[in-house]
Formats: structure tokens, sequence, C-alpha cells
């Protein structure tokens, strides 16, 4: 589909959201569209009738389109991906699975998302030391605070694709050439990146990756994806072992010691097979428009909203960055507290987030550019 015959109207539409709201915190939650509802609508009510024997949706084909559609998003193979609950269960797996002994170190990024942090406190007990990448401005000077960070004794970095508080992308294409050169095991928490900038795992050179659904790519809360590289599944080890981790899992018994043989072992019991059917639906529809395009859109939306508040005397803390492209903006004005900046776009029904003293604010394809201008008049008075 060619950007120019969009009708981003239509998607405006299609979130009831936009009644009552300006929901610009997308790189939080996403609310539901119309026709997200429509689709588990559509589910439930052949569940209501049929149970689990419902023709509606099935397991297998609704698992295979949403890893498909993932897969060429990200360039890895559907066998790589898993559907799990959230980013910090995926960064568990990930810890916990990790072959690291005592005198190793493992590098975290500053002022990181708690879920891309606790997850590895427990290493410390094993005499595994934590360290702390600095952040910096602008992504050349954080790629050098990441050279000067690395110690003989690096196992593991563990980053964002972008960072939440200040919507940086990282440089992810020199930090990974530099894991790969080192022996270092690069792992990604994808939250703010997956859907807002283009992620080849394969030419990053990502050994595991977690992420949740419900952010750029507007799915539900309580949904997640876990990627590990296929040539690392096997140095992995899995903590939780359930039903569904092994092969030939719907034949209860014998028991089975061979896991299954893709990153879905760590699917490793009941899915919340709605949350999927809602999934489906969300990635579907920006599949079809074009990933390439969504994220135009959103860049798009945000230069808007990134040019109105710097001509009314905001700092963007993009500009810091001007060759790399986000779609989070973060802004805040010399005199002005933020938190008050925050709570006025409250009462004015515009849904931000406080970060580091800063606002945030991140747009998606289904705010117009007239939604756009009024946050802009609302900050500006």
């Amino acid at each position: 589909m060619e950007y120019k015959n969009i009708d981003w109207g239509k998607f405006n539409r299609a979130y009831p959201v936009n009644e009552e709201l300006i929901w610009l915190n997308n790189c939080g939650t996403t609310p539901a569209g119309s026709f997200a509802i429509e689709e588990v609508t559509r589910y439930l009510t052949g569940y209501s009738h049929r149970g689990v024997f419902t023709d509606v949706q099935k397991y297998p084909s609704v698992k295979r389109n949403i890893t498909g559609i993932l897969a060429e998003l990200l360039n890895c193979e559907s066998s790589e991906l898993a559907l799990i609950h959230n980013t910090s269960e995926g960064i568990n797996f990930i810890s916990h699975g990790l072959d690291l002994h005592a005198g190793d170190k493992i590098l975290l990024l500053e002022n990181e998302y708690p879920s891309n942090v606790y997850p590895y406190e427990h290493w410390k007990e094993k005499d595994v030391e934590l360290g702390f990448i600095s952040l910096a401005n602008t992504p050349f000077d954080f790629l050098e605070n990441v050279i000067n960070a690395i110690s003989p004794n690096v196992r593991a970095i563990s980053l964002s694709a972008v960072h939440w508080c200040t919507g940086m992308p990282l440089p992810l294409l020199e930090i990974g050439k530099i894991c790969r050169d080192k022996n270092i095991e690069l792992i990604l928490d994808g939250a703010q990146g997956v859907g807002l900038v283009a992620l080849d795992l394969r030419r990053i050179g990502i050994s595991y990756m977690a992420f949740p659904a419900w952010k750029w790519l507007l799915g539900p809360l309580g949904l997640g994806v876990l990627y590990v590289s296929k040539e690392k599944l096997d140095s992995l080890k899995v903590i939780f072992k359930g039903q569904s981790s092994v092969v030939k899992d719907e034949e209860y018994l014998p028991y089975k010691s061979e896991l299954r043989h893709g990153t879905d072992r760590f699917e490793y019991s009941t899915v919340s097979f709605t949350d999927w059917v809602y999934f489906q639906s969300t990635i579907t529809m920006l599949h079809e428009i074009g990933f390439t395009n969504v994220m135009h859109r959103i860049y798009e939306l945000s230069d808007i909203l990134s040019s109105g508040l710097r001509n009314s005397g905001f700092r963007i803390h993009s500009d810091n960055f001007p060759g790399v492209k986000t779609g989070i903006v973060v802004a805040d004005k010399s005199g002005i507290d933020s938190s008050e900046l925050v709570t006025r776009l409250k009462r004015n029904n515009i849904v931000s987030a406080l970060r580091l003293g800063r606002v945030r604010l991140a747009p998606h394809i289904y705010i117009s550019e007239e939604q756009i201008q009024k946050v802009i008049s609302v900050l500006s008075e």
C-alpha cells in the first residue's frame, strides 16, 4: 500500500478513545480499537456456543499468523519466537537461563526500566557483577560509553532498543558488532522499539529479546513475545517446564523429556488465547498498512508535535540526535515544572507521562493532526 493512499482518518474513527481523550502515551499502553473489539467478540461468541471446539479461531492458525508477521518484521524465523505474558517474564527466562559464573559481569543501562534490571539482580548472590552504562544525549556518545564500560569479564549486555525516558534509539548495529567481536551476549528489551524503529535481529546480532504486545503493536495488556536465536536455543536453560514445553504436548502420558524444538518451549502452559485473537487483529492491521508506513506516520505526527512545541519555547530532547527518527517526543520548558504540564494536559483530557523531569508524548497512527495541534495549543498557553 502506498503511503499517500492511506486514509489515516479511518484509524482515528476506529478508536473510541478519541471520543473522550487524546492518547499520547502509546509507548506506555494503548487502548483497544473497534476492529479488535469486533474480532474478540466474534471469537467469544463462538466460544460461548462450542467452547474450545469453536471454528471461529483456532490455536495453530492464530499462532502461525502472529509469529509469521513478527518474523517478517524482525527478520527472524517464526520458530525463534514464543508468545509469553510480558517483558519482565521474558527477561527472567533469559537471565535465569544464562550460563554465567562467579567473576562474570553483566552490563545494564543507566535509568533503565525495571523490567530490564530486576530480573538480573539474582546474579549478585552468585558473585556475578552488575554494571551500568551511563546514558548520553546522542547515540554516538552512548556508543563511547558502551566501549568504555566493557571489561574483559563482561559476558552479557542487556539494553533497550529505545530509551523509555528520552525516546532515543540506541546504536544497536554498532553495539552488536562490538559484542560479536568480543563474544558478548547482546540481550534486548524491545518494548519501546518493536514497531517504532526498524529492528533487523539477524543483522544486529541479537541473542535474546523480549517485548510486550501493548505498545507500538497496539495489542492487549498481559501478552508479550520472547525471541531466542536458534543458535542460542540449546544453551539457554529452561527454568519453567510445563505441559506445553515438550514435544507431542497433547499426549499427557507417558511423561516426556524432549523439549519443543523452537523457542515455544518457553510457552510452558495454557495460553491466554483471547489475547492472541486480539493481538492477531492489531498486527494484521499494521502489516496490511505496512510497518514502514506505520513508522513514517508516527514520525510525521511526532515531527509536527516537536515543531509546534519548539516554536513555543520548549526544549525537545530529540534535537540532540537530529539524524535519528523517533516517535517519542520528550520536552520541557525553562522555568516550568513538567509535572504541572502533565497535570494541565490531564485536565484537558490529554494523556501523557512524566519521565526524568520531562513531559513524554507518543502519538500513534490513530491520532489526528488536529489532535496534535490541540496539544500544542494547550502546552503553549
